[in-house]
């Protein structure tokens, strides 16, 4: 019995060696796992932190992009009248001095809009303390006649919008298709661009013109047209431009009609704009409904 002791020391021996190397060689693995989780915990921060840094970019460009065009929307139509009115009015002002007043109202007319315009979009960006609007006079700057702070206009406000391009020397006719229907803030909103976008063109790029303007609600959609003459594309005779006329188109950049697809295409639809081979422009769009 005695003789077999130190074998069994041995064999003790060597089980206490080899578990101390497998402790060893754990406590090394975890070493190495702390440290590679560390690194990848590090490098997951950056990935998430550069993610951010990116998505706040987007945000930034999508805003910057949003305000452009509501401002487009804003100064391109107000100006355009402002400017066709008062040619007009300068044109009639010694010979029909009752005709030079009514366009010079409208100049004023056009201009107080686009002031209110402006000043909502203002107070959109950077509101009072208490979150509201400042309305008119809130500072002493406007007389008690002034136009209330109106917000974002829809095809409610499609009338006026109509008698104003009417007023300024482009009849335009509004048709109505379907059971008209309260829509959703922003599509209403993109309709009313549609339409004031394409008779503003229509206004600064033709003399003597006339515009028809049509607005379907179908059952998942609402469609918007607004069509204007002008020279056939097969003739290819150009209109002659009255002096007032040139200077609007040469205003032109190009910025309405990618701002109005950007619009439509948040919605989910598709806004086709192009010359009709008759003459004239057409605008074309379609706007889901039915869209989550």
């Amino acid at each position: 019995m005695w003789n077999g002791e130190p074998d069994g020391l041995v064999v003790l021996t060597v089980a206490l060696g080899a578990a101390c190397a497998a402790v060893a060689w754990l406590a090394v693995a975890l070493a190495r796992t702390r440290r590679r989780w560390r690194a990848a915990v590090g490098e997951r921060g950056w990935l998430l932190e550069r993610e951010r840094e990116s998505a706040a970019r987007a945000a930034v460009v999508a805003e910057r992009d949003r305000i452009a065009r509501e401002l487009h929307d804003i100064v391109s139509h107000n100006v355009s009248l402002m400017v066709v009115q008062a040619s007009a009015a300068r044109e009639v002002l010694g010979t029909m001095p009752d005709e030079a007043a009514s366009a010079l109202r409208a100049v004023e007319d056009a201009g107080r809009g686009a002031m209110t315009d402006l000043r909502h979009l203002l107070g959109v960006l950077a509101p009072s303390p208490d979150g509201e609007d400042a309305g008119p006079g809130a500072d002493g700057a406007d007389d008690g006649d002034a136009a209330e702070l109106a917000p974002q206009p829809g095809l409610d406000r499609l009338g006026p919008l109509v008698d104003r391009i009417s007023f300024a020397g482009l009849p335009v006719e509004v048709r109505i298709s379907g059971e008209p229907r309260p829509l959703p803030r922003g599509v209403d909103v993109t309709a009313y661009r549609i339409i004031q976008e394409a008779l503003t063109n229509a206004l600064r790029h033709g003399d003597g013109a006339r515009a028809e303007v049509t607005v379907r609600y179908a059952e998942h959609a609402l469609r918007v047209e607004v069509l204007n003459t002008g020279p056939s594309v097969l003739t290819g005779a150009p209109p002659a431009a009255s002096a007032r006329t040139a200077s609007l188109r040469r205003q032109g950049t190009g910025r309405g009609l990618l701002g109005l697809r950007e619009r439509v295409a948040v919605y989910g639809g598709d806004l086709d704009a192009r010359r009709r081979l008759g003459g004239g422009y057409r605008v074309r769009a379609r706007i889901p409904l039915d869209r989550p």
